[in-house]
């Protein structure tokens, strides 16, 4: 039997009120764990990461590299992703990888401004002389200062991460094992390179993670789109 879509189909209205209310739960839990780091965690873990030379391990600093890269590709896959929308539809998964890479560069906008407003020194000195708890045992978080020197918090790698597996996690649940696999390693080897806190990792997850879960949202890919082409 034919359908007559010539009509739009409505989408069903977000519940972004729902999303506000988890939004203010994860920032009250994030907040809540970043000051036990603080105070707890950073200092200790960060000092045992340098006394005990974890960052000697290259292969653990190449995972590093990765995030980075993940940024950089990110406009190429939303061109290529915009000349197949030309032709077809995009397939789920290219709807998931296409929202992870769109939430991956607003999440590190996100954490670029943050930076600013937190104005957190570093666990090691390496760019320009910048101070750091290992360096010169400066520690703790200057407000509105601007600078590299000091925009430790929250982790720009981990919110990449987050913001891109977290769509996926959204989108497309039964692999969820499969993006934890990918992503935690990515995350524990900013703390072995001592690049950053550990409060700063768990940070810029939560950001990279809200931000992905708002973009999900938006794209209308928590929960999966009724398939008008089927007849009834």
């Amino acid at each position: 039997m034919n359908r007559d879509f010539s009509a739009s189909t409505p989408l069903p209205p977000l519940n972004f009120s729902r999303a506000l209310r988890q939004t203010g739960i994860a920032l009250l839990l994030c907040t809540a764990v970043v000051l036990v780091c603080y105070f707890f965690v950073d200092r200790q873990v960060a000092t045992y990461v340098h006394d005990h030379h974890l960052n000697r391990f290259e292969r653990v600093k190449e995972l590093t590299f990765i995030p980075p890269w993940m940024q950089t590709l990110s406009p190429a896959v939303l061109a290529l992703s915009f000349v197949w929308l030309a032709f077809r539809p995009l397939p789920r998964c290219l709807q998931a990888f296409f929202i992870a890479c769109l939430s991956l560069i607003i999440a590190d906008q996100f954490r670029t401004s943050l930076g600013d407003l937190f104005g957190r020194y570093w666990p090691e000195t390496w760019i320009n002389n910048n101070p750091s708890w290992i360096g010169n045992g400066t520690y703790g978080f200057h407000p509105f200062q601007h600078g590299d020197d000091i925009g430790s918090f929250p982790s720009g790698h981990a919110t990449r991460v987050l913001g891109f597996f977290s769509v996926f996690w959204i989108a497309l649940p039964r692999a969820r094992m499969l993006y934890a696999l990918l992503s935690l390693p990515l995350l524990v080897a900013l703390i072995m390179m001592n690049y950053h806190f550990v409060g700063d990792v768990i940070a810029g997850s939560f950001l990279g993670a809200i931000v992905g879960s708002y973009c999900s949202l938006l794209a209308n890919l928590t929960k999966r789109p009724i398939d008008l082409s089927r007849p009834s």
